[in-house]
């Protein structure tokens, strides 16, 4: 059933009645209690991302972050079992750990001195005396979230019940697998991470990443600094062969490079950028062959394809786009760079390389990132002038077919890869 969106009805419709096919009420950037209803329903109700594996390395590894507005500790304990646990303590609710990442032996609470081991488990208590017949200690660790991972990629979630991580990825996992043929044959290792705010709700931040139809306009001063082969790879805009799939579950990938999508599917024919001759020389002095040098270098603009999982994290060409909900006007957006587990020979050059790239776009005096995060605070300003207006996303609808996969399918200047988000968002927020 369409719903007409009014000055009169905008504001006693339900969340779920704000998302139809086409069209989205801007309320659902602007309304603090829907905001609330996300946080429970959607951010505390399915698989979150909170890692990548290679942020910890080993034993006693620790990294702090959040799922939804919860701050969480995501470990590895002494056998290597990943946990993530919620950073608070559990006497008097102070936080444990205000570091980024680490190496502990466990967290002890700055305040009272209640310490934890890496896996939650509540070690000890000072003056214990005072708790005899009170409370056992086996009963108050940590809360602990269910975690789980997929090629090196780890998830968390609050809901004990949630179906098996791999269910919930369903199709992503081939194109998460394509992702990590970026190694080049090494594993994929996070080398730095740029985290900036912007003023908007997230969901802006969420269309973004598989939404084609803006970045020749958005993202002309990048296409105007860089060589002409490599803005030659990023003409999208007409090619029948760049698409967007629907992948369920509100995940989506898109194709701007097609001729990338599958590193491992090359015949040689594509000769290697001249700009990257001096690092093909380093590559070959640092012990790779022919085979690996060519791997390293077809990837270093990443895959051909952005893959966006529902609800906070990109595949975005060749680094991670994490997003972290603040309030219903403010996200923090993590840019994760990627470069090679390798012997440094080939990932000292590899990781030069892919650091300036990354610079140039996504990094904080690059092109590409405040270009984005400047067009998603114009988004929220908007919205809140009139949240009765709604949001259109409907591009490509009457062109969409479905691929032999199943996935609707339109090309990577529409905006199926909206649609497939809302549609789970829709089905999230009408629980409960």
């Amino acid at each position: 059933m369409t719903i007409e969106f009014t000055t009169a009805n905008i504001h006693q419709l339900e969340p779920s009645e704000l998302v139809q096919e086409d069209r989205v009420a801007a309320r659902v950037y602007t309304d603090p209690e829907i905001f609330e209803r996300e946080m429970t329903q959607i951010f505390e109700k399915t698989w979150i991302w909170v890692a990548h594996e290679s942020e910890l390395p080993k034993p006693g590894s620790f990294k702090s972050t959040s799922v939804g507005r919860n701050a969480v500790i995501v470990t590895r304990d002494r056998k290597g079992v990943l946990h993530t646990l919620v950073n608070r303590c559990r006497h008097r609710g102070a936080s444990l750990c205000e570091k980024r990442r680490g190496e502990a032996n466990g967290f002890t609470c700055p305040y009272h001195a209640w310490s934890y081991g890496l896996d939650g488990r509540l070690r000890g208590i000072p003056y214990p005396d005072g708790y005899e017949g009170v409370m056992s200690k086996d009963e108050m660790g940590l809360r602990t979230l269910r975690t789980e991972s997929y090629r090196g990629l780890v998830f968390a979630t609050f809901d004990q019940d949630a179906e098996p991580l791999e269910e919930f990825l369903g199709d992503v996992r081939q194109w998460a697998d394509r992702f990590m043929k970026q190694g080049g044959g090494y594993p994929l290792k996070v080398i730095g991470t740029h985290r900036f705010r912007f003023r908007g709700n997230w969901k802006i931040q969420l269309e973004n990443t598989t939404d084609g139809y803006h970045f020749p306009i958005v993202h002309r001063s990048w296409m105007s600094s860089v060589d002409e082969e490599t803005a030659g790879m990023l003409s999208f805009m007409t090619d029948p062969a760049s698409t967007c799939h629907d992948l369920g579950n509100g995940h989506s990938v898109m194709h701007m490079v097609p001729a990338h999508i599958d590193l491992d599917a090359d015949d040689g024919s594509e000769p290697l950028q001249p700009r990257f001759d001096g690092l093909v020389a380093e590559l070959k002095q640092g012990g790779a062959d022919d085979a690996q040098v060519r791997k390293l270098v077809r990837a270093m603009h990443g895959t051909g394809s952005n893959l966006n999982l529902f609800p906070n994290v990109g595949l975005s060409s060749a680094f991670f786009r994490v997003l972290h909900p603040v309030s219903v006007d403010e996200t923090i957006i993590e840019h994760v760079a990627l470069g090679v587990d390798a012997p440094e020979g080939i990932a000292g050059p590899v990781r030069r390389e892919r650091l300036r790239i990354h610079e140039h776009f996504q990094g904080p005096f690059g092109f590409g990132s405040p270009d984005d995060s400047e067009g998603w605070d114009r988004v929220q300003r908007g919205a809140r002038a009139c949240p009765e207006m709604p949001i259109m996303v409907n591009r490509g609808l009457k062109r969409e077919v479905d691929a032999p996969e199943g996935w609707a399918t339109s090309h990577s200047t529409d905006e199926t890869g909206m649609r497939a988000a809302y549609r789970m968002w829709k089905k999230m927020m009408s629980n409960g």
